[in-house]
């Protein structure tokens, strides 16, 4: 009898060891999915560092969707949309902020820099000297903007998506542009009516074909994202790859979070269990590297700042 019981007291302790060894490597596998430095963050005392004038007399009463911010030797720049409550169902602007410390910004003295075309939702990569801007314009179609100084934007029109058999994908808003440039190839990311995301690549930004017709990303079936996803931002680290995207539980999109997923071929993502990262209305996030450590920001609808 006491043989029997030590067996199975010790077949139980097997037991509960095994379980905790399969927990600890769960965490384990899960911490070098998504590292600690990318995923958690905590709010700035100070914010917000950047928002809307609320001033009827300027344009850029209120602010909305996506910016971006570039930090280049020891300056931030951010791009921002702006409009008036009395003629943003009209046009949109671009404008532009500096700032030192990514704190403390200053509206460039000539905003709004650009108002040949409507501009927002803005996502901002350099190459060979030049900066690409993906952003929407008006009924949410994604357009492409390039410029040498950061300030004066030549407006190269909407972009021309393809299915990946050659043939236009079908009519409708496509937007949220996010873009990860890799050897000699661009890889674009875009939602449609924000439910779900696709991937696209070009070698030239004039035609881009789908890499499958499917979404790389889908709506749901998790709660938080249930009802929208877009991708603000795609970094590389250590090996890996992570997609920044806001989401909302909501079916008329009342309220936002920010979310991250990660990915070994930019096709196939896994969300992050502990999603949201960032709760309470605070969308439209993307990392900074400020030379230490990632910060993150989120700019609808005001720029806030957390750092790790």
């Amino acid at each position: 009898m006491k043989r029997y019981i030590f067996l199975l007291l010790a077949g139980l302790a097997l037991v509960g060891w095994n379980v905790r060894d399969k927990t600890v490597d769960k965490k384990k596998k899960e911490t070098q999915e998504f590292p600690s430095e990318i995923v958690d963050f905590k709010p700035y005392d100070g914010n917000p560092v950047f928002k809307a004038t609320g001033d009827t007399a300027t344009w850029d009463e209120q602010i909305r969707e996506r910016g971006f911010i570039l930090k280049e030797d020891k300056t931030y720049y951010m791009w921002y949309c702006g409009y008036t409550k009395k003629t943003g169902k009209e046009i949109k602007y671009l404008g532009l902020a500096t700032s030192p410390d990514g704190l403390k910004w200053t509206r460039f003295p000539n905003n709004p820099i650009h108002k040949k075309t409507w501009v927002e939702d803005m996502f901002v990569l350099k190459s060979a000297g030049t900066y690409y801007m993906f952003a929407e314009s008006k009924d949410d179609i994604a357009r492409l903007l390039t410029s040498k100084d950061k300030i004066n934007w030549d407006d190269k029109g909407a972009l021309d998506i393809r299915l990946k058999n050659g043939k236009p994908i079908s009519k409708g808003p496509f937007g949220t542009p996010a873009v990860w440039k890799e050897g000699d190839t661009w890889y674009l990311f875009y939602e449609r009516n924000d439910s779900d995301v696709w991937l696209a690549t070009s070698k030239d930004m004039k035609v881009w074909t789908n890499v499958q017709d499917e979404p790389v990303l889908n709506s749901g079936p998790e709660t938080y994202d249930k009802f929208a996803v877009a991708f603000n931002q795609v970094i590389k680290y250590k090996g890996l790859y992570y997609a920044y995207y806001h989401a909302s539980a909501f079916k008329d999109w009342h309220e936002w979070t920010t979310n991250v997923a990660v990915s070994k071929d930019l096709i196939h993502w896994k969300k992050y269990d502990k999603n949201p990262i960032l709760k309470g209305n605070k969308s439209s996030g993307f990392t900074v590297n400020d030379g230490k450590e990632f910060r993150f920001y989120t700019m609808h609808p005001e720029v806030n700042v957390y750092f790790h």
